[in-house]
């Protein structure tokens, strides 16, 4: 159970820092009102979390290694929380079209990566 916890926390680690990293590169590189910060964390990690969970099916990812990456470095890549705050922060602004936009891309490019990187994954093994 702690052995869990503390893979957890490893991936958390590296991922909370990776998503705010993320966000401030693109910020930087791209300005606009639309969240593409977010976007991009969430979009990698759905990829990525998509790998992971197909590559667990197929017996190449064990107990520890999902905890940290999939749990740990994906859980806290991703944010729900940020991209829940985007949606209603638009709408209170009068935005509705742009945070529209942005709940439908981000739910559907969401699926559709965790679909890609399970493709790679079944690929790749």
């Amino acid at each position: 159970m702690v052995t869990d916890l503390l893979l957890v926390l490893a991936g958390g680690l590296i991922g909370a820092p990776t998503r705010y990293l993320t966000g401030v590169a693109v910020k930087s590189r791209v300005h606009s009102p639309f969240p593409y910060g977010t976007l991009t964390a969430n979009a990698a990690a759905c990829l990525l979390l998509g790998f992971l969970a197909e590559s667990a099916l197929r017996g190449h990812l064990d107990t520890s290694a999902q905890l940290l990456l999939a749990t740990g470095f994906c859980g806290a890549l991703s944010t729900w929380s940020t991209f829940s705050y985007e949606v209603l922060t638009l709408t209170c602004v009068r935005r509705v079209a742009l945070a529209g936009l942005y709940l439908t891309v981000t739910v559907l490019l969401g699926t559709a990566l965790s679909f890609v990187g399970a493709a790679v994954a079944n690929t790749v093994w």
